[in-house]
Formats: C-alpha cells, structure tokens, sequence
C-alpha cells in the first residue's frame, strides 16, 4: 500500500496547462548555505543544461538562506507576546506558519508589533463571520513567507527559521543576466504557492503557477531547489 501511494505521490516531468506542454526539470544541488553565492550556485547547476527559452526556477528559501535570513530555532528567544499570538493561529498541512512562538517572534521582527496586532484583531472579527485570510493580507508578504521547522525539510534546516528573501525581483534579474535565460523565484508546496520574483516584469506568473501547480521541487531527500521549464 505504501509503494503505491508512493507512486501516486510521484510528479510526472511534463504537464500540459493551456494546451501546452511543458517539461520540468529538477536541477539537484549540494545543501545550499549561507556563504554560498546565489548566483555561482545557479549558474553552476544549470549552464549545461539551460537553453535560451528556458525559465529558470529557484526556491525562494535557498535565495533567503544565502542572504542570511535562516536562523537557527535555538537562538530565537520569543517574547511572551509573540508565545500568546502563536496560540491562535491555524495549522495547515503546507507547514507551521506563524504557530509557534520562534516564528511568531520573528515575524514580529520583520513586520512590527503594531501591525502584526492589527492583523491579529482584524482575523479575530473576520473569524467571526466565517471569512478567512485576512491576517497574512493585512501582515503582508512578509509574514506569510516565513517558514518554521519542519521534519521533512532537508537538514540542518529541519531545526531553523526561515525568513522570505529580500529584493526577489532584483535577485532574478541578476542571475538570469549571468545565465542568459529567464528566471523565478518561487514559493510553491502542495497546496498552491506563489511567485515572488521575475527576471521580466511580463512575465506570465499564472501561467508560471500553473506548470508549477504540483510543486515539481524538492527540498528535503530529493535536494532539488532549482529547476528548469521548457515547453515542448
């Protein structure tokens, strides 16, 4: 039974969405850390197989994790707010999000305590009437890119906190400069996902979210934060 979910689990390398095909490429890498360079680490992944029409496509926390936004569990020290506001988020099979107090903390960090409370009470009334969402729309991009600790999250960063990458848009335009080919920066799990940066503002980030739609990447044994479109 475990093999055969196993196999559903499995992504397929081409998916067609619009009547077109694409293939997906996952590019594997060594573990990305802090004083790697994003763009050699792209580059030397990628400049063998990558063809000028090809998109480019990195996780947004490799991107965050070489500009020296992952931070370890055991060194963030959360104040009792940010222990009292981790109490009432909801968990959801994507991650923790904000709900435990390490993550709480840092998005109090980045976002400001006035802001992260507004959001706080503005979701409590919203809950009330049935609505949904409303504390990432008001606490911003920000607080819903950090990522806690997860178990299948590919060690040591198992045990850290991670925060959303600074500049995403300019960080593409740099490497697809170097790579000659476009580039995305990507957030994407199982349950949908986002793009955060594009190396050319026209760039079609539905259609992007589309090929993606199945989060072709992998993070933790698959060790695949790259990857490569190629419509065929």
């Amino acid at each position: 039974m475990t093999e055969e979910k196993n196999k559903k689990r499995e992504k397929q390398p081409i998916i067609e969405y619009n009547n077109k095909k694409y293939l997906r490429i996952p590019v594997k890498t060594h573990v990305i850390k802090r004083d790697d360079n994003i763009i050699d680490v792209v580059k030397k992944y990628t400049q063998e197989i990558v063809n000028e029409k090809d998109i480019v496509i990195i996780s947004e926390k490799v991107v965050a994790i070489t500009q020296g936004r992952a931070f370890p569990v055991k060194e963030i020290k959360p104040r009792p707010l940010a222990r009292f506001l981790s109490k009432f988020v909801t968990k959801t099979p994507a991650g923790i999000g904000l709900g435990i107090p390490e993550t709480m903390e840092m998005a109090l960090r980045e976002c400001g305590v006035i802001k992260i409370l507004f959001a706080a009470a503005v979701s409590f009334f919203g809950k009330l009437i049935g609505r949904k969402g409303d504390f990432y729309r008001i606490a911003g991009y920000k607080a819903s890119s950090i990522d806690g600790p997860t178990p299948n999250t590919l060690p040591p960063y198992n045990k850290y906190v991670v925060l959303g990458p600074e500049n995403p848009d300019k960080v593409a335009m740099d490497i697809s400069e170097t790579i000659k080919a476009q580039v995305a920066i990507v957030d994407i799990n199982d349950l949908g996902g986002s793009i955060l940066g594009t190396s050319q503002r026209d760039m079609d980030r539905n259609t992007l979210l589309g090929i993606l739609k199945d989060n072709p990447l992998g993070q933790s044994s698959e060790q695949t934060p790259l990857g490569i479109i190629r419509e065929v």
